[in-house]
């Protein structure tokens, strides 16, 4: 490019950054905006909620007496949801990544018949709303007799269609044949294989899957609201949720400042998650590569 057409270019280039970095800042704004909210009104008490602007403090800085009232509410009900939440994520998300990451290099990476079909089952399965399947699925855990356990909301939880099909696209790229091949013909069986060589190749998918089925676990409300009937076993969405219907009817007890503060730890573990989790997006980018 000559010199007069490069800076013909800068000014146009610099008001296309100025443009983006406005958008940006705006969709920041919007993002940040929700939990800066949260944050400032986490640490007022229930009078200050109502008496003081949103987004500022209010006249006492609340926040530890919130925290401690949060936990101990109600014999600490709110560390019981916290645990059943944990569980589901454990083994729920969990198994979800694990079954979605075996399946997917077993589709990407085996030829057998009917695959076709499988394929279209899947894609089938991505395009249907979770919500959709809610009632089908709480009248077959009611004839098995397993609503109101653990097991209603682990059991929908481990299968998980998007995630197969992320899992499937990025081992096909991800895996090459030719190391499969040469890994196998070194005497390596198909399970050692996979777990020696293909798990590192596939890193970012299974973080990736991982996240995804955590945060989905995680904020999972609807059916656990119609699977469960014993607050014993509630996960923190629909908990938090019962304690704010607590501020409707004629025997009203409203307690904000506790479902606000709540709903701030409650988000603290996802945040945690992520910090921990996206230095596999880097690290695993490279692990096992093949040496030309």
């Amino acid at each position: 490019m000559t010199a007069p057409a490069l800076a013909r270019s800068t000014p146009f280039a610099r008001r296309k950054s100025l443009v983006l970095t406005i958008v940006m800042s705006l969709f920041i704004l919007y993002t940040l905006l929700p939990l800066f909210w949260l944050l400032i009104n986490a640490t007022k008490t229930q009078g200050d909620l109502f008496t003081t602007f949103g987004l500022w403090f209010g006249d006492s800085f609340n926040l530890w007496n919130n925290i401690v009232e949060t936990f101990t509410y109600r014999d600490g009900i709110f560390v019981r949801w916290l645990g059943n939440t944990l569980l589901y994520v454990v083994v729920g998300a969990g198994g979800a990544t694990v079954l979605a990451t075996m399946a997917g290099y077993g589709l990407a990476k085996y030829n057998f018949r009917g695959r076709k079909a499988v394929f279209a089952v899947i894609i089938g399965a991505v395009a249907v709303p979770g919500t959709a399947l809610a009632v089908p699925t709480f009248l077959m855990f009611s004839q098995l007799g397993l609503t109101n356990t653990p097991w209603a909301i682990i059991i929908p939880s481990l299968i998980s269609p998007f995630g197969l099909y992320l899992m499937w696209v990025f081992a096909s790229d991800a895996v090459p044949t030719e190391l499969l091949e040469a890994a196998r013909m070194d005497g390596a069986s198909e399970m050692r294989t996979f777990f020696t060589i293909s798990t590192k190749l596939l890193m970012p998918g299974i973080v990736t899957v991982l996240l995804f089925a955590v945060v989905a676990t995680w904020n999972n409300y609807f059916l656990p609201l119609i699977m469960l009937s014993d607050p014993a076993w509630y996960p923190l969405t629909v908990g938090l949720n019962q304690w704010n219907a607590q501020a409707t009817g004629a025997a009203a007890q409203p307690i904000y400042n506790l479902v606000i503060t709540g709903s701030l730890l409650s988000i603290i573990p996802i945040v945690v998650a992520f910090l921990l989790l996206q230095r596999f997006w880097q690290s695993g980018l490279s692990a096992g590569s093949v040496k030309q």
